[in-house]
C-alpha cells in the first residue's frame, strides 16, 4: 500500500513551472529578452519586437548553438569581429563582414553565406523563431560564417562595431511603416546613414531592397543625399536585382500580387 494514498476527496500534488519574469530569456544560455536594458537612452524604434511561436527545432537550436553563434547586442563592448568568427583552428582576422539586418526566418541569409563562404554574415534581429531557425539553418548546411545577433542594431552599430570594420550592410525588406504619422520609424534616414557609413570601410556596400515603392523612393533620395556615398548605378536609380541577393518566397508571393520590388546599392566612398 502506498504510504501517502491518494484519495478522490484528496488534493492531487503537482509541481507548476515556476513563473518567468518579464526580463528574463526565454532559452537558458540564449537570446536575452531586452539585452540593451536601460544601458543606452530610448529611442523611437524602427522594428517592432517580435517573439512568437517557437517551434521545437527552433528552441534546441536556440539552446545549444547560441552561446557559440549567438551575441546579444547589449552595447557595452567593443567586438572583434575576427573572434567573433573563430572557428576551431583559431580566430580570423580580416575577414570581410558583412552586417545584415533583419533576416526574417533567415533562408536568404543562409544561401548568401553558402555561396560566399570566405565573407561572414553578422545578421541582427530582434524574432525569435527567425533567429532559431536561421542556427538550425546554418548548422545543416555546414556553414561557419553566420554570426546572429539579437537587438537593436542602432547600437550594434553605434556602440559594438569599430569604425570602418564592415565590408557592406544589408537591409532587405525592412518595415516600411506606410502609415504617414509612422514613416519616422523607419530605418533608412540620413541618421542611420550616416552612422553606418563611419562603420563601413571604403568601398563597401550598402544595399538596400524593399517591395513598399514609397520606402524606395525614400531609400533612393536619403542615399543620394548623403556625401559618404554614391550611387553603383551611373544613371542614378535603382539597382535590378543582383543574382547573389537570392529571390526568397516572401518576394515571390509579391511579385505575384504585382508589387515592384526596389534593390537600392550605394558604395562608401573613399574619402
Amino acid at each position: 500500500m502506498s504510504e501517502n494514498p491518494t484519495t478522490p476527496d484528496s488534493p492531487v500534488e503537482r509541481t507548476l513551472p515556476a513563473p518567468r519574469d518579464r526580463g528574463e530569456p526565454m532559452f537558458p544560455g540564449g537570446p536575452a529578452a531586452d539585452p540593451a536594458g536601460s544601458h543606452h537612452e530610448r529611442r523611437i524604434r524602427s522594428f517592432r519586437p517580435r517573439r512568437g511561436r517557437v517551434t521545437a527545432g527552433q528552441g534546441e537550436a536556440l539552446r545549444r548553438l547560441w552561446p557559440q553563434w549567438g551575441l546579444d547586442i547589449d552595447g557595452l563592448s567593443r567586438i572583434d569581429l575576427g573572434e567573433l568568427f573563430a572557428t576551431e583552428e583559431g580566430p580570423r582576422p580580416g575577414l570581410p563582414v558583412i552586417l545584415e539586418i533583419g533576416f526574417g526566418m533567415g533562408e536568404a541569409t543562409v544561401q548568401m553565406a553558402a555561396a560566399d563562404p570566405g565573407t561572414g554574415i553578422l545578421a541582427a534581429d530582434v524574432h525569435t523563431p527567425g533567429q532559431g531557425n536561421l542556427l538550425a539553418l546554418a548548422e545543416r548546411n555546414g556553414l561557419d560564417n553566420i554570426r546572429v545577433a539579437n537587438g537593436d542594431a542602432i547600437i550594434l552599430l553605434r556602440e559594438m562595431l569599430a569604425p570602418a570594420s564592415l565590408s557592406g550592410v544589408r537591409v532587405f525588406f525592412p518595415d516600411p511603416w506606410p502609415k504617414k504619422r509612422h514613416h519616422k520609424r523607419r530605418l533608412i534616414q540620413p541618421e542611420f546613414v550616416e552612422l553606418a557609413a563611419t562603420r563601413m570601410k571604403p568601398g563597401a556596400l550598402l544595399h538596400c531592397a524593399t517591395d513598399w515603392e514609397p520606402y524606395a523612393e525614400q531609400m533612393l533620395e536619403v542615399l543620394s543625399a548623403s556625401p559618404a556615398f554614391e550611387n553603383s548605378q551611373p544613371d542614378g536609380g535603382y539597382t535590378p536585382r543582383p543574382d547573389f541577393r537570392p529571390l526568397t518566397k516572401f518576394e515571390g508571393q509579391g511579385l505575384n500580387k504585382g508589387h515592384l520590388v526596389h534593390d537600392v546599392i550605394f558604395r562608401r566612398n573613399d574619402t
